[in-house]
């Protein structure tokens, strides 16, 4: 799939928005993306989730796994389309954690997800959950890498798209400069100090 064919389904689902955002991480940008808007139609979801499975094959995938809130609907489309189980990570007292029953065994290859990286924060959760209980990652699969291919998560990382989109520490920010107001679009409030 090429990255010309994902922009145009980003735009006809109103995945990529301009403006100016607080991401879950802290960090502020002019670009944000609301995979949860891609999810909302299976065709495009199977199209993308579909071209990035074949680059698991050969991997014998058994769990997919991805955090909630934004992994939650990826994690089920991907595993159902490598044939799989799936379950999802949600946070329990600020930490990420398995709960309703899901378990990992000792040796599943398990295949981490994510709808979208900047700093791979929930992601590298994640990860330790899956080696905590004896799983063994295969890699990590997003459908958007805002990093352009520079985030090191100490596994595999596929990506639909890599993307180069900045962000900024607060106190370092264009926007904020601007005194434009940003909102805060996740699924995640941000730690209170």
């Amino acid at each position: 799939m090429n990255i010309e064919r994902i922009l145009e389904i980003f735009k006809e689902t109103g995945v990529m928005l301009d403006g100016h955002f607080l991401y879950t991480s802290g960090r502020h940008g002019d670009k944000y993306m609301q995979c949860a808007q891609l999810f909302r139609f299976p065709h495009y979801t199977d199209e993308i989730l579909t071209d990035l499975a074949k680059r698991f094959e050969n991997d014998k995938i058994d769990l997919v796994i991805g955090p909630a809130i934004g992994a939650i609907q990826m994690s089920y489309a991907m595993a159902r389309i490598l044939g799989c189980e799936n379950i999802f990570a949600e946070r329990e007292n600020g930490k990420m954690t398995l709960r309703r029953g899901f378990h990992i065994e000792p040796g599943q290859k398990v295949l981490v997800v994510e709808d979208v990286v900047t700093t791979g924060g929930s992601v590298m959760e994640v990860l330790d959950l899956v080696r905590q209980a004896g799983g063994e990652v295969v890699a990590v699969c997003v459908v958007v890498d805002r990093t352009n291919g520079k985030l090191d998560l100490g596994t595999r990382l596929e990506s639909a798209v890599s993307l180069d989109l900045k962000s900024y520490a607060p106190e370092e920010c264009p926007l904020c400069k601007e005194g434009i107001p940003f909102v805060k679009p996740g699924s995640r409030a941000l730690p209170t100090k």
